[in-house]
């Protein structure tokens, strides 16, 4: 968990002192929730700024945008370049690292272009665990402020906010790049990536509704939630699953028994004799 000393301030007095302020968003529940909170706090003084490579899915990007478009809160979309770098391409367990550090230097441009915008933040949480989180490393080189973490505020209330404001994404279930699925060790390229894509769209369309598709270059991995695994082990469904992934090209097609989790690539970093 998190460590953040007990907050002495607001959330709505920290994103006052950091207005004009450059909001990192993706569209998930924490960066939704913080950029309309900025503009609820500075109105007029924020600018969401989207991240927009072969990382993303298109569907997320869509979304975003409406959200955005929904709340009047001005936004624009960013093109990143993790895919040229060959220590995010590596897949190391630093990756989210170099992608951040890719991120928040394309906002530092756009901060460049823009002198009015005072700071950078993002939408990392007080219940996140930061030990699993290089990304937060980044944040820190660039002086990346985290509202959210400096207000104390975790997941649950980060919800709860949102629902009573209204927002649409109060109960989006929780998201991360599609290189997240990515085995560590393997090499992330877009078309490895839009397989990923792909496959999580097909399980989508089945009314999946939490899902992770883990690339393990010929084996592909499934995590549905746990809620949804009866259907998923119903064996018509699994003949539908298999013949989605094998034309995706995969040669043998499984589904974990434990069900969706958040960071379970991580789990192979960890010795068996200490989970």
């Amino acid at each position: 968990m998190a460590t953040a000393p007990p907050p002495t301030r607001t959330l709505e007095e920290i994103l006052r002192e950091c207005a004009p302020l450059l909001v990192a968003f993706s569209g998930g529940v924490d960066s939704a929730y913080l950029a309309y909170a900025a503009q609820q706090a500075a109105p007029g003084a924020v600018l969401a700024l989207i991240a927009d490579s072969a990382s993303l899915p298109r569907a997320d990007l869509e979304a975003a945008l409406l959200f955005a478009r929904t709340h009047g809160i001005a936004c624009e979309v960013v093109r990143t370049h993790e895919l040229e770098r060959e220590d995010y391409r590596r897949n190391d367990p630093q990756r989210c690292y170099y992608c951040k550090d890719e991120l928040f230097r394309s906002m530092e441009a756009e901060r460049a272009r823009r002198p009015q915008f005072r700071a950078l933040a993002y939408g990392v949480n007080a219940d996140d665990r930061l030990e699993l989180r290089p990304g937060h490393r980044a944040a820190q080189d660039h002086g990346v402020r985290a509202p959210l973490l400096e207000a104390g505020l975790g997941k649950a209330e980060v919800r709860a906010r949102a629902r009573a404001a209204g927002l649409e994404v109060w109960d989006k279930p929780a998201a991360a790049c599609l290189a997240s699925r990515v085995a560590y060790g393997i090499e992330v390229t877009a078309p490895v990536l839009a397989r990923i894509e792909a496959g999580e769209a097909a399980l989508h369309r089945l009314g999946f509704r939490q899902v992770r598709v883990r690339f393990h270059q010929e084996i592909v991995r499934l995590e549905i939630a746990r809620a949804e695994l009866p259907r998923a082990l119903d064996l018509e469904m699994a003949d539908r699953l298999t013949k989605i992934f094998k034309e995706l090209g995969f040669g043998y097609v499984t589904l974990d028994l434990e069900g969706y989790r958040s960071g379970a690539m991580h789990e192979a970093l960890v010795p068996l004799r200490s989970r």
